[in-house]
């Protein structure tokens, strides 16, 4: 019988256009404090002329395993691919662009073996782009319902999840509804089957963000999270007259200049800062 590792990371990666930020992400995987894992790979169906990039963060250690698209089919798509094959009993989220911390793993594994009553474990994050950390983001320990209104209270590439209750539930959402929100929709149908997170209140990664991130979303991905607002809502039973501006949160957000976005982010989620003197990352 074939020994199964410990952890399985889930990656995937499109069109990776800076080779340093992927082979920094795989690289602050092989750093880790604990090494029983494995990488699994999806490329989504990237041109032909980054796969030299791919290539070379295939190579760097022998725990990471490739998987391919034909064509590029999203994210949630490729996570439920790297889903399929992976053997860990926990699933560890990570994507191509973010630093786990040396630690990362090892507290993640040792508070899940710890706390039977949560099925996944996140954490809080600094946020960093190409001129170093400027901000960091700060979820709610124990989220509930109502933290779903403003944001997601999960970083999805800080989290871990139990195998079995990701499979249970049929893994990600396949559809371009949910293509750019796999996440925010994949945390509500959890909360909703009665499963709880936690999230551990220091930062395990640094995501990549800069001030411009949420204004790139187009009008179209927009009004797809707004539908996923509005079911996801009603399914929690926190859609009420006095919430239903929060469904419309993804349209009102587009109208924003990114520095007052930022300001209202700060005032709406708790613990999100940004700093004023970015560091070296």
């Amino acid at each position: 019988m074939e020994e199964k590792v410990k952890i399985s990371v889930i990656m995937g990666v499109y069109n990776p256009v800076e080779q340093k930020q992927l082979q920094a992400a795989v690289r602050s995987m092989i750093r880790q404090t604990m090494a029983d894992w494995e990488l699994i790979l999806c490329d989504d169906g990237s041109h032909i002329t980054y796969q030299p990039l791919i290539d070379e963060a295939i190579e760097m250690d022998e725990r990471i395993i490739r998987i391919r698209n034909k064509t590029n089919k999203g994210l949630g798509y490729s996570l439920n691919q790297c889903l399929s094959i992976a053997k860990g009993k926990y699933i560890a989220r990570m994507d191509g662009d973010d630093i786990s911390e040396p630690e990362r793993f090892r507290k993640q594994y040792d508070f899940l073996e710890r706390h039977p009553e949560y099925q996944w474990v996140g954490s809080n994050s600094r946020l960093f782009d190409e001129h170093g950390v400027w901000g960091a983001d700060c979820v709610p320990e124990r989220p509930e319902a109502s933290d779903f209104l403003s944001y997601s209270p999960y970083i999805h590439p800080s989290v871990m999840f139990r195998a079995e209750v990701l499979r249970k539930i049929k893994g990600y959402p396949i559809s371009e509804e949910t293509r750019r929100c796999e996440d925010y929709e994949l945390f509500m149908r959890l909360h909703k089957a009665g499963y709880r997170g936690y999230n551990l209140q220091e930062p395990l990664i640094r995501y990549r963000e800069d001030e411009h991130t949420y204004r790139k979303r187009t009008i179209q991905s927009r009004m797809q999270e707004v539908k996923i607002r509005y079911r996801g809502f009603r399914q929690l039973g926190i859609l009420r007259p006095e919430t239903a501006a929060y469904v419309m949160r993804p349209l009102a957000a587009g109208l924003f200049p990114p520095t007052v976005l930022n300001r209202i982010r700060q005032s709406t989620r708790k613990g999100y800062r940004v700093d004023q003197h970015a560091k070296t990352v």
